[in-house]
């Protein structure tokens, strides 16, 4: 990358009430959420702070990438997500800062921005990554086990002061990186036969079953497929939920692209048994 670009892209001059989003595995139930916002008010208390889910399921480092790639195409430029799922806290790993596209990232080094990262490079959009060393952007004393306090909301406010002040320093945060850690999130295979391998994401908590398929995956006409797991097979596709009779399982491209799924005003989850990690087969003609 032309280093003048690179430049051009840390050091920004605008004139934006920062915001700042929160993603995370905490719940709502104790107060973890809460103390980070009230760092980043103390901080910042200009930051417009937005909860993208504190319900990402403990530890899932996959299911955090899936929610912050899903909601981070709707919110402004400038934007600084912060991400903590972070089963590594209190190790080695790293906790960095990044320019992925037109937004900002704080984040564990643990694969949670694998997604975002997969789809800006397509896009042929620019990333840049930064290790969180400077502790002036770091609370005085740190935990070992709450760096979502101590490191990232503190991090995520400095970064929005700068925001706020209209110029951007992000070579102040630390040193750059060369690249971060990705998960291994399989890529649906196209066979010779037509046929589409793909695998299961996630379940969301209506019961839908999200895969890796996105709707350019599938073919045109999809008035003759049958989706293939074991002994199971679905040979219905809807365009909306309320298509199909309560109790069928159908598929659907959902809300955020991708092939789900799915059984109006019932779980396909519980019907079908299905968990993130089990490989389908989807056929079509």
């Amino acid at each position: 990358m032309d280093p003048h670009r690179s430049a051009a892209i840390e050091t920004l001059t605008m004139t934006l009430r920062p915001v700042i989003t929160l993603t995370t595995d905490f719940g709502l139930t104790d107060p973890f959420v809460g103390v980070m916002k009230g760092v980043i008010a103390s901080i910042c208390p200009a930051a417009h702070v937005i909860d993208i889910t504190h319900g990402v399921k403990a530890f899932d480092v996959l299911e955090g990438a899936l929610a912050i790639w899903q909601a981070r195409r709707y919110f402004p430029a400038e934007t600084i997500h912060a991400i903590v799922v972070d089963p590594g806290v209190g190790s080695s790993r790293q906790q960095v800062l990044c320019r992925i596209g037109n937004a900002w990232f704080i984040a564990p080094d643990n694969g949670v921005l694998t997604l975002v990262e997969r789809e800006v490079r397509r896009g042929g959009g620019a990333i840049l990554h930064r290790s969180l060393q400077n502790p002036e952007y770091r609370l005085p004393a740190q935990s070992n086990t709450f760096h979502g306090r101590d490191i990232f909301a503190p991090a995520a406010a400095h970064l929005a002061a700068q925001i706020e002040r209209g110029h951007v320093q992000a070579e102040t945060f630390g040193p750059k990186i060369e690249s971060l850690i990705q998960l291994d999130v399989p890529e649906p295979i196209h066979n010779p036969d037509g046929s589409i391998e793909g695998v299961i994401l996630k379940s969301d908590r209506f019961g839908n079953l999200l895969t890796n398929l996105a709707a350019a995956d599938l073919p045109d006409d999809r008035s003759n497929f049958s989706f293939e797991l074991g002994s199971l097979r679905i040979t219905r596709f809807c365009s909306f939920y309320a298509e199909a009779p309560p109790g069928e399982l159908f598929a659907i491209v959902g809300s955020s692209g991708l092939l789900e799924i799915a059984m109006n005003r019932g779980s396909a989850q519980k019907e079908t048994g299905m968990e993130p990690g089990m490989r389908f087969r989807l056929i079509s003609g």
